[in-house]
This record gives C-alpha cells, structure tokens and sequence, in this order.
C-alpha cells in the first residue's frame, strides 16, 4: 500500500485533508453552557408536583476555602489522635489534585480512576503523591487493568477492597490519604495500608461528627456558601407555582437553619411542607424502623408519637416508608435533588421510581475546557486519527506497519493532553480516554436530569420537558440528524437568570 499522509503531529494539512479546524463537524459546539440542565431521561416538569432536597452541596453551594480547613483538622487528629509522625504536617493541602469520583484500593493503597467497564485508565494511578508507572500496575492487577466486580466498590461506593469516593466532602479526604501514604513511602517506613485508609477516614469523620465544619460555615456564611440568593430565587418560583417542597438532608437543624437564615430569611420554613434533618442518608431510604421524632422551637426533641408530618414543624431521623404512608407521595410526581448519587438519588430512583436530579457542581469547570478551541482541535483530530488507524490496520506492508505504529503513538500523546486540560493528575470526572468513568455510568444511571447547581431550573418553565439527545448506538447508522447539543441552546429564561446572578 502506498501512502501519501505521514504523521500529523504538527496538525496542519494531510494532502486529502483542509487545516484541521475544518474537520470539526459544522453543528459542533463551540461555546457549552454551564447553565444548563442536561437530561438522562426524559422528564416533564409538568408532571411534577412534588420538589425534594438535600442540603449540603444543593440548596446550599460551598466554597472550596472549606476543603484546607477540613484537610488541616483531619491531619491534625492524625498526628495527635492517632499519633501518626509529626513530619506529615509539613504537607500542605493540595488543590486540584483529586477529583470525585475517583477508586481507592485499601490494601494496595492506590488512587486511581475507572472506567464504566471496570478497567483502570492508564496514566491515572497514584501511589501516594508519586503515579505508578503502567507495567508496574498491570502486575499487581496480574497482567490486566480489571478490575473484578467482587473487589470493585459495592451499591453504596463501599467494596471489600475498594471504595469508591462520591462526596464532594471527599476531595480533601483524597488529598490526605494521598499524603500519609506518601510520607511512609518516602521515608521508606513499613506501614500497613489498611491501617492508614481506616485511621485516615475516621479523622476526617472527626471532623464532621465534632462540628468543626458546621462552625466554620456558621461562623462565616458570606465565605463558605455561595449563590444563596439564586436557592432564593428557586424557591419563591416553585411555591409561587403551587409546588409542594420537602427537606431530607443528614445535616443538624441548628446548622440547616443559619444557613437557610441567610440564603432566604428567618421564615425560610415557610417554603417547605416537611423538613426532616439529620435523617442518617442512605439508611433512611432503607430502614423502615426508625420513627420520626418532633423538635421543638429550641431543637429538642419531643416525646410524642408522630402520626402526621406537618408544615412549620422540624423532624428528625425517620425512614422514607413512614414519610410515603404519611405525605403520600410517591412516584415520578416526585423530583429529588442532591449531590450524591448513592447517599442521595440511587435507592429513590431504583426501588421507589421517584424522579431525581444530580447537582454535579464540577460541570462549570468541566464545560469551560470543552468550549475551548484547543479542546475541539485535541478531540476532533484524536476521533479522526482513531478511524483512519482503523481502516490501516489491515494493511500489513511495512510502510502501512511504520505509519500505524506512529499514529498509535500520536493517539497516545493526545489522549494524555486531553486528560491533562481537566486535570493533570486524573482528567475529566466524566471520561477516562474515550469510554465514561464508572462516576459516569452511576450519573446516567441514577438521576434523570443533571446540572451544576439549583439555578439552573430558573432557565426552564415549570412546563418544560427535558429530552436526552439519541445518539446512534453502536450497531446504529447516524441516518437521523441529532438535534442540537442541549448545552448550546439557548435556554428561555437565560437572560433573567443573568440578572440575579
């Protein structure tokens, strides 16, 4: 076979191609929208009577100054709790270097990223601070990136020998074990990496059960918590459209009502039918024992039996078997939002069919390096060059053979520049190379919409449906034209939503 098209590293002309730029199909977006609400399934809001939420991370947004704060107490419970050596304090928090979603081997004590298909991605395992080279990780996993299902993290991210991070609370908890782990391999001292991932979960625990994090917050709401005023906006809009809302959040009355406080106002309670607080997620989705009790005006607990959940009042614990024989809601009239896609949305979608919706607030981020020009040249060739070493390969001349052998390692190079523009250490939340992240696999799996924050509903119509886009699978010609990316149109209420924000 002759060939008249060499290696494209320097992206200008193959002699059959125009500039690259002129390979991104017409229709591409070149500007996403990260106020958009992107749809799974299909949902109309018009069917929809009923709004729940958490609290942490969906009606209220926080800063990332919270993420040092936690990262610093753990260590120090480390250090003086659990008398790990005092040199682990000379290690500064680190931003950006973890992502959510990530897999953590305990015994191994590997950080790394997988895929929907349970395969680690190449390039994304670390060891401490330091990444372990791919020969080194395909034998310890014997000779392939699996990883088995009976090892891999369970229903709730919680596996025998990995656990999967899904909490935005966790981004500092990564950074942590990241950390002691490497101490101990840097100073060449044995340790056991079972030990290390239960004494580091259980100070960043301390942090949480001794209320540090409540303090803080509480102490300096303008810092910590962002957008209140569009929360605001959110609920007037729903209750003005005789829409029903409710509150299931893990998180202390106390602490719930500063921050309501200051987002809406004293009579914040005014928007919800039932608020319950400190309801033990995801076990009260499960438990059909524990009763609700009543708090009073003080935030004590009352005696009384509960036969009803009534408006103005605040509950506590309970499980959702008792809240659906009381309230009666139940099934897709229902709309719940939250942060995490097991605590929050998981057992609501599979066992009780309500309809969900996933604040994943990395989507501003995500979808400012996607609208890149950089991005669309990176992707749109990485695409072109796979579907010309697939037609190659057939060819087994030795010039065919030289030519594929470069483009593998030109698909190589770009795939690691495209990881690295979301993150150096582990790319997109969303993608590992081509396939989904197992992160992914969970978001289409257990919420019908998705979107970076509450406000992004104050671009819709309380009317409004949400179509997901049908792509071709792969046994699927692409006879029909997709319709517009939903991240690129524009949505009804845009310039409004401008206005408060």
């Amino acid at each position: 076979m002759s060939l008249t098209f060499r290696k494209a590293s320097s992206y200008g002309d193959l002699c059959f191609f125009s500039p690259l730029s002129l390979l991104i199909p017409p229709g591409a977006c070149h500007l996403l929208n990260s106020s958009t609400v992107y749809a799974n399934n299909e949902v109309n809001l018009d069917e929809v009577d009923i709004y729940g939420f958490d609290y942490d991370y969906t009606l209220a947004l926080y800063s990332n100054a919270l993420n040092p704060l936690i990262y610093n107490t753990a260590r120090t419970f480390l250090i003086e709790h659990f008398k790990y050596p005092e040199a682990i304090r000379k290690y500064d928090y680190i931003p950006n270097f973890a992502v959510r979603g990530l897999h953590y081997d305990i015994q191994k004590g590997l950080l790394m990223k997988i895929d929907a298909f349970h395969y680690i991605q190449p390039g994304t395992v670390y060891r401490g601070l330091s990444p372990v080279p791919d020969e080194e990780v395909l034998q310890l996993y014997g000779g392939t990136y699996h990883v088995p299902l009976q090892q891999d993290s369970g229903f709730y991210g919680k596996g025998p020998k990995v656990k999967q991070f899904m909490d935005i609370f966790s981004i500092p908890e990564m950074t942590l074990m990241a950390v002691a782990n490497d101490f101990f391999i840097t100073n060449d001292i044995e340790y056991d990496p079972l030990h290390l991932f239960k004494d580091v979960s259980e100070a960043i625990g301390m942090v949480h059960l001794k209320g540090y994090m409540y303090k803080w917050i509480m102490q300096d709401l303008d810092k910590f918590i962002l957008r209140g005023e569009e929360t605001d906006a959110v609920l007037h809009r729903l209750v003005s459209h005789g829409k029903k809302l409710f509150l299931i959040t893990n998180s202390p009355f106390s602490f719930v009502d500063k921050g309501m406080t200051h987002m809406v106002g004293k009579n914040w309670r005014d928007f919800f039918d039932v608020v319950i607080v400190q309801a033990d997620k995801p076990h009260f989705f499960t438990d059909c024992i524990k009763p609700f009790r009543r708090l009073d005006g003080n935030g004590d607990l009352r005696w009384e039996k509960i036969n009803s959940l009534d408006k103005g009042q605040i509950y506590k614990q309970g499980n959702l078997f008792d809240f659906l024989r009381l309230t009666g809601w139940r099934g897709s009239k229902v709309l719940y939002f939250g942060d995490h896609l097991y605590s929050d949305l998981a057992d609501l979608m599979l066992r009780h069919g309500w309809r969900t919706g996933a604040i994943v607030p990395e989507l501003e981020q995500e979808t400012r390096v996607v609208s890149t020009s950089r991005y669309a040249l990176n992707l749109t060739w990485l695409q072109a060059l796979t579907g010309l070493m697939e037609r190659l390969q057939v060819h087994r001349d030795p010039e065919s053979v030289q030519i594929l052998q470069e483009w593998q390692k030109e698909r190589e190079e770009l795939r690691v520049m495209t990881k690295n523009m979301f993150n150096p250490h582990f790319g997109s939340i969303f993608r590992t190379c081509h396939n989904p992240t197992y992160f992914s696999r969970r978001l289409c799996r257990f919420s019908d919409i998705y979107m970076a924050s509450l406000s992004c509903l104050l671009n819709y119509d309380l009317t409004y449906t949400f179509y997901p886009r049908r792509t071709p699978l792969q046994h699927e010609a692409p006879l029909w034209m997709d319709q517009l990316c939903t991240g690129c149109r524009k949505t009804p209420f845009l310039e409004e939503m401008s206005q408060i924000r």
